[in-house]
């Protein structure tokens, strides 16, 4: 078992590579060893974005160390999915250490490229040392005239080889296609969309009245640009990771340990991980008792079987709630900025060529581009809806998706991002075992 500094045991680690495919000795690891430790539930957490292997274990070490006492007399194992994700310095996690860097760049009036940001986007993007010095000497500089540059080095940077699986799971809804065509995001006017990012952060940073009247400077927002097709690409990669990982390792599970009961819990675009695997689940495997979503950050009509502004199509995962033998619970929070604001302004360029000038953005909250973590699951009939001191004294076990806010806890952090990070909490730990039913 991995990292004996994790403050639970038995603990595994499963690690999967931008397509899906698992280290073999970890999985093996796990379906080898589990019988072996009398393990009646596991817990598999799945990281949203971070830079490295080391900040998913110490994000799991804290939020799983209550649960023991908890639960003391729950036979629980758990695993942490390692994946290739990354986040941008400048968002801090509450309660974690910041680095001097970070601090640095936080109050840079310029929007730099620190070099753990630099070092993170060279891990998560192999092979494009000098794309990542060029779009941080840009930042930097701000040549005039050269911002569509900059855009086709941010769609140059986050590219995936034709032919592989990733393209096939960026999209949220079927109305979007599989495979999806390349998004406004990527292929709009470079200029305007830094614009829009500009007006947006204004608006987060406590921007005055005087500001909405002010043409903002396009470079301003390229950070932002950069930022969100980076995002973009994660969110493509959480849907492969999934279905063609994480899915198919619980299968396996199945086979080998068919009476340990599972239970999925996913932050950020782990939220989109832990979804798309009850997709890549074989046929027959009900192992899968919750799923647990800590503000997700995907569409909110993900499970929708019908969307209300097209009657014609629907959510990417429509209907899989129902492969799980229990609920699937999405804790939101509207002190999340990164889902409230931004995932929307960028849902909506990733979407069509409209352009959201003009826009009030808190209007597109609670409309087509809105994130789980933000509002909860939409569209799926017969969804509950509680606060979280209900959702801890009531039951949660039953089948069907429950909306829970989480907004009495998940409520620290600055922008950017706000609280979108704001996860390690015992209560959202309690959240999980009464969702998994888990003595």
């Amino acid at each position: 078992m991995a990292d004996p500094g994790m403050s639970v045991a038995p603990y595994w680690e499963l690690t999967f590579d931008a397509d899906g495919d698992p280290d073999g000795a970890e999985r093996d690891r796990l379906l080898g060893e589990i019988g072996g430790h009398d393990v009646h539930d596991l817990i598999v957490f799945a990281h949203g974005w971070n830079n490295d292997r080391s900040g998913a274990t110490a994000l799991y070490r804290r939020f799983f160390a209550p649960i023991p006492k908890l639960a003391p007399k729950a036979r629980i194992g758990y695993a942490g999915v390692i994946w290739p994700s990354m986040m941008f310095c400048d968002e801090p996690i509450p309660d974690f250490p910041k680095s001097v860097v970070a601090t640095e760049a936080e109050e840079s009036p310029a929007p730099v490229l620190d070099k753990d940001t630099r070092h993170a986007l060279l891990g998560t993007f192999p092979g494009r040392a000098t794309v990542v010095d060029q779009l941080a000497r840009m930042l930097d500089q701000r040549p005039a005239g050269e911002l569509e540059e900059f855009g086709r080095l941010v769609r140059l940077l986050v590219e995936v080889l034709p032919g592989g699986p990733q393209p096939l799971f960026a999209a949220d809804t079927l109305a979007e296609g599989v495979p999806q065509s390349d998004p406004v995001l990527f292929t709009g006017d470079t200029t305007a969309l830094c614009e829009e990012f500009a007006a947006a952060l204004t608006a987060l940073h406590g921007g005055g009245a005087a500001a909405r009247f002010t043409l903002p400077n396009p470079w301003d927002g390229a950070k932002e640009l950069l930022r969100q097709a980076t995002y973009y690409a994660m969110k493509r990669r959480a849907g492969t990771v999934g279905e063609r990982g994480l899915g198919p390792v619980i299968g396996q599970l199945a086979g080998v340990a068919p009476d340990v009961r599972v239970h999925l819990v996913g932050h950020s675009f782990g939220g989109r991980l832990v979804s798309f695997a009850l997709r890549g689940l074989p046929d027959g495997v009900r192992t899968v008792k919750s799923v647990t979503l800590l503000q997700g950050a995907f569409s909110h009509y993900a499970f929708a079987a019908r969307l209300p502004h097209d009657p014609r199509a629907g959510g990417v995962l429509q209907g899989q709630q129902n492969r799980i033998d229990g609920p699937l619970v999405c804790c939101y929070s509207h002190f999340d900025e990164a889902l409230g604001t931004m995932y929307p302004l960028a849902s909506r360029m990733a979407d069509d060529c409209e352009s959201a000038l003009g826009e009030d953005v808190g209007r597109m909250l609670g409309d087509r581009w809105g994130a789980m973590g933000h509002d909860g699951v939409q569209e799926v009939p017969g969804t509950r809806a509680l606060d979280l001191a209900a959702a801890l004294h009531g039951p949660l076990a039953a089948p069907g998706c429950v909306n829970v806010d989480a907004a009495a806890v998940v409520k620290k952090g600055g922008p950017p991002s706000g609280a979108h990070s704001d996860i390690v909490h015992p209560e959202l730990a309690r959240v999980v075992l009464t969702a998994g039913h888990i003595a």
